[in-house]
Formats: structure tokens, sequence, C-alpha cells
């Protein structure tokens, strides 16, 4: 503690206060308060100023720049200011009790900053955790759908196969086609796969770099499901385009296009030209199905395979998976 007193407020103090004193040690019994501290003077005179009034003041962890050792440092204070008063009872100066709090200020914002980055690290491990099982059940679901994809590939392929080395090609070649759309699917992203790298992969077997086969549409995410439906819709019909359509000649081509508008809808188009005349098979196959029936649910429209004489044509119409759709 110290006191200032008298008109001058001389400063006299207790050997407690000498720390706070720094390098003013020599000079600071009886110098002026106003001269001795006219570093924190203007801070400070507002309690000054109610003590001499004979209104004691407290104040915890005051911030004061203080430069009592040759150089500013920041620091706090705790303090009361009472006035003291002479044989007359005038008020003739002031009694400050005071603790230099500012390593505990310190402390305290370091253990602030401590408990922040907790919480912080503690709501990104829950953020991870929530991840991790939004992955789970991504991978789980798409496992089982991937798995009744290949079952009913396989089933159909047998039942549709005049030969066991034929249902074999033809299992083999599906399930390729299946496997790199999966790839994309992990790849790009855990839930959605744009269109075009889709539709390169199902047809990269079917190109021979003469430009035959032109692909055009805008950038579009497709739900899992629905790029590994039309990954093998794109397959089988660029198969039955190399068998027995415009890809079977050299003259032959193929035009795939899509478009994507507001709320969702969506078209897609594979249109086939200089080909072979073409007639209505007879007996529609897997593929056919899978097509027409399959890519429809998936997007939830209406997809329909024209066997035109010009050139076999395969239109869809229906809608994207919604963004809060792409993990189901």
């Amino acid at each position: 503690m110290c006191f200032w007193w008298g008109d001058d407020l001389l400063q006299f103090h207790n050997d407690a206060y000498l720390p706070m004193l720094g390098q003013r040690v020599e000079r600071a019994i009886g110098a002026p308060f106003r001269e001795l501290w006219s570093d924190v003077w203007k801070d400070v005179l507002p309690f000054v100023e109610s003590a001499l009034s004979g209104k004691g003041t407290w104040q915890e962890n005051l911030p004061l720049i203080v430069t009592r050792n040759g150089y500013e440092e920041p620091t706090h204070w705790t303090f009361s200011y009472s006035p003291l008063y002479d044989d007359d009872g005038r008020i003739a100066g002031i009694l400050n009790n005071v603790t230099e709090t500012t390593q505990a200020v310190k402390d305290r914002e370091a253990l602030e900053e401590a408990y922040r980055e907790a919480k912080n690290h503690l709501a990104e491990r829950g953020r991870y955790e929530e991840e991790l099982k939004l992955l789970n059940r991504e991978l789980a679901h798409r496992m089982k759908n991937t798995l009744a994809m290949v079952q009913a590939i396989i089933s159909q392929s047998l039942r549709g196969a005049s030969s066991l080395t034929e249902a074999s090609a033809t299992i083999s070649a599906r399930i390729q086609t299946l496997a790199k759309a999966q790839d994309l699917l992990t790849g790009m992203s855990v839930t959605a796969a744009e269109i075009t790298a889709i539709a390169n992969a199902a047809l990269a077997p079917h190109r021979d770099g003469t430009g035959r086969i032109h692909v055009e549409g805008p950038r579009v995410y497709l739900s899992a499901q629905q790029a590994l439906g039309l990954s093998l819709a794109m397959h089988e019909l660029a198969t039955n385009a190399t068998k027995y359509g415009s890809l079977s000649v050299p003259d032959g081509r193929v035009e795939i296009s899509w478009s994507h508008r507001p709320g969702d809808d969506f078209t897609f188009d594979w249109r086939e030209s200089q080909g072979p005349a073409v007639t209505e098979p007879t007996r529609r196959g897997f593929g056919s199905r899978l097509t027409e029936r399959i890519v429809s649910d998936l997007f939830k429209g209406q997809a329909k395979i024209d066997f035109a004489v010009e050139g076999v044509a395969f239109s869809l119409v229906g809608k994207l998976h919604q963004a809060a759709d792409l993990d189901h």
C-alpha cells in the first residue's frame, strides 16, 4: 500500500509496494503523485478526484500502460482509493491499497484461450465423428445397392444368353462398366459424380479416335445410383450400336446430349445416325429393360428407346436427386 499526502499528493509506501515501482524506486518517496506516475495520471485522475471528494473507489484489473523500467508495458491493477483526513477532519490525502494483477490476467487469458481451443477441438471432433458415421452409412448403402445391381446383371444376363461363353462375356463387360462408374464416384465424391466423366468412362471402349461419338451438355452432378444406372444404360446402348447400329459401320455417328433446368428437371438424349437401317427386335433383353425401366425409376421420370429406321434413339426425361438425397 501507499498513500499520497498534501496539496501535491506526495507519495509514501511500504516495502510490499517496492516491486511495483521498477526503476522509480530511488526517487519515489516524497515525490508528487502526478510527476512520479505521469504515464498513468490521466487514467487514474477520476479515481483521485473521487477520493478527494470524500468518496472511496474500487477498481478491479484496470489496464494501464506503465513506463516504470524504461519502456512501455501493459499492466493490470486492482486497487482502492480512500480519503485520508488530517487532525482537523479535512481530506488531506489518499490511501491506496493495490495489487498488481498483470500476471493473473495473463494466466486467465491463457486459460480462457486454452478453454476455447478445447471447445473448438471437441466441436471439430464431433463433426468428424458425424462425418464418419455418414461415410459408414453411405458405404453400407452403396454396397447393398451395388450388390443388388450385380445380382440383377448376372441373373438377367444368364437368362438371355444362348451360351455360357456369351453370358460370361456379357456379365464381364457389364460389371466392368459398373466398376468404372464406382471408381469415378469414389474419386470424385462420396455421393455424386459429374455426368461428363461418367459418359467418357462408359464410352471409352467404343471410341476409335475418329470423333464419331459426340458428347455435349452442361456440368451436372448425379447421385451415386443415378450415375451407376445411366452409366450402365450408356454401356448397353454403345454395345448395341457397336454390334448392330451406327458404330458398326465406318461413317456411323452417335450424338449424346443432356440438359438441366431449374427445379432439377433433367433430360438425356442418345441419337444414332448414318448407320444400318434399324428394325425393332422381336425380343427385348435385359439391356433394353435396364435402359428403359430401371433408368426411368432412378430418375423418377420416363425413358424410352425408339428403334427408328434411321437410327436408334434413347430419351430420358426425369429429375435429378436433390442435394439432401445424395446420401440416401
